[in-house]
């Protein structure tokens, strides 16, 4: 009786998949310096594995642009095929680690820094008591920075403010949140609770600098109200900004989360900003490639159930709908 035949299968240059995933990376994103980024690399290492990659395969796959790259003629061919290797793959890992039943991996989450900080030890504590896991790194940021990390996949998730009332399709309204004035302990414009938009005209602030999503929509309003909001200082920072409010009386404009404490141990003084209000949605938006599938899915649904509840202790308002 003959013995079996191992099944033969000879592999050479698919036998390690790292170099096929800085392919893919590449392909998708159109640029050396975009997938570098995706790939936490940096770009010269990338064009010398690219090029070892290119002679192993005996020709060019990529032909530069003014712009970037783009698949050359040999790399259209084997586009397709590569991406389901790659696939293939994934989901072969996720069986061997049990992904399939308990998520686990690195979610990458940017936001800015007002909406991280009510709500990163709570997610925390969340995931390291119900999924272990996962491991989650919270990156910070400047709306414009939180935007570009996004849209070159640096991050899973993107929690952000916007102003006004749409979202793109590929966002996800959160919650709403009221617009105070902040100011200085003993401060008079600050010591009600609410305070006419009208009122901020000509008061010494600190705000971020544009381009900024708060800033631009401070602006508008204030040119339909025909007032002026012209800032002593510009500053991104949220500790600096609360800082100058509170040692060189000036003024901000910031959600009262932001501040909770600082007002609670009576350091800073916060009124609402009332005809018109003045409100920010806090959105949720996810990048459409980078990190494992399970895992992102898991902690957005522990974001949501976070914003709702701070939402029952009247944090902000709960979302009117929903995106799916």
């Amino acid at each position: 009786m003959q013995p079996p035949k191992a099944t033969s299968i000879h592999l050479d240059l698919t036998a390690r998949l790292q170099k096929w995933r800085m392919f893919l990376a590449i392909a998708e994103l159109g640029s050396l310096t975009r997938a570098a980024l995706f790939l936490d690399s940096n770009q010269s290492l990338l064009s010398r594995q690219l090029n070892a990659l290119e002679r192993e395969c005996g020709g060019r796959l990529f032909n530069r642009t003014g712009r970037g790259v783009e698949l050359s003629e040999l790399g259209h061919r084997i586009f397709s095929q590569v991406r389901a290797l790659l696939l293939d793959a994934e989901h072969l890992e996720a069986e061997i680690r049990g992904q399939a039943h308990a998520p686990s991996g690195r979610v990458i989450m940017g936001s800015l820094p007002s909406i991280s900080h009510p709500m990163a030890g709570k997610l925390y504590t969340e995931l390291r008591t119900h999924f272990p896991s996962i491991d989650l790194k919270i990156l910070e940021g400047s709306s414009g920075q939180v935007e570009e990390w996004l849209a070159d996949s640096r991050v899973d998730i993107a929690i952000l403010y916007r102003y006004g009332g749409s979202l793109s399709e590929l966002e996800e309204s959160l919650a709403t949140v009221d617009s105070y004035l902040i100011g200085p302990r003993d401060d008079f414009p600050t010591s009600a609770g609410e305070v006419a938009f009208q009122k901020l005209d000509g008061l010494p602030f600190i705000l971020p600098g544009a381009p900024n999503g708060l800033r631009t929509a401070l602006d508008s309003m204030a040119r339909q109200m025909h007032i002026s909001l012209n800032p002593a200082i510009e500053a991104d920072s949220l500790t600096l900004q609360k800082s100058m409010v509170a040692e060189e009386r000036l003024y901000t404009v910031l959600p009262l989360h932001a501040v909770w404490n600082e007002v609670r141990e009576g350091r800073l003084q916060a009124s609402r900003i009332v005809n018109p209000p003045f409100q920010r949605t806090v959105a949720m938006a996810t990048a459409k490639s980078k990190g494992p599938r399970k895992a992102v899915s898991t902690v957005t649904t522990q974001i949501r159930k976070i914003v709702d509840a701070m939402a029952k202790q009247g944090v902000w308002h709960p979302a009117h709908h929903r995106g799916t």
